[in-house]
């Protein structure tokens, strides 16, 4: 077998999602009522930081993984973390809003 001289990206990525497609690899619950179970819970995204390559590898490492186990038959489930107070939000709009020289009180619930 001879390997071409550049890879076709584009070509190797529609052949394997149509073989996941195929197989139901992006469904859940394809495992057998009995299967082991597999979950990767991830805390939320942190607002005080600027996204980096590192954020790109991990999320891909976990989906890698839990793919991996729901293709070894698990019940595998990935869930991504949510913020769902938004306090760490708030925390760094009103610091925007202190250096601005004002607050959420001034600027009002609505605007806020």
């Amino acid at each position: 077998m001879t390997m071409p001289k550049n890879f076709d990206f584009a070509e190797a990525e529609s052949r394997l999602y149509k073989w996941w497609e195929e197989n139901g690899w992006f469904k859940p619950e394809a495992a057998a009522p009995d299967a082991e179970s597999f979950t990767i819970s991830i805390p939320p995204p942190n607002v005080t930081g600027s996204l980096h390559i590192g954020h790109a590898l991990f999320v891909a490492l976990e989906d890698l993984m839990t793919r991996y186990e729901r293709m070894r038959g698990k019940a595998a489930l990935w869930v991504p973390g949510t913020d769902h107070a938004g306090i760490a939000t708030q925390l760094q709009v009103e610091k925007l809003l202190r250096d601005e020289g004002t607050s959420r009180e001034e600027v009002g619930r609505e605007e806020f």
